[in-house]
């Protein structure tokens, strides 16, 4: 088995990774949103917008 993120071999301390730095950066991917899954439902569309929105107007100065 292969790192899924340098396709190195894979150390059992980090399995499936073969080191700490990768298994960051896949941590940091799922955490920053780049493994998810694009859907068809219009409802999930507009709630992700609406909270899009509400973070962006709570980040702006009163």
């Amino acid at each position: 088995m292969s790192c899924p993120i340098c396709s190195g071999d894979t150390d059992p301390k980090f399995r499936p990774f073969c080191s700490k730095r990768c298994a960051d950066v896949d941590l940091s991917k799922w955490l920053s949103g780049s493994y998810a899954l694009p859907s068809e439902d219009e409802d999930e569309a507009l709630e992700a917008l609406e909270e899009m929105e509400r973070l962006v107007d709570q980040d702006r100065p009163h």
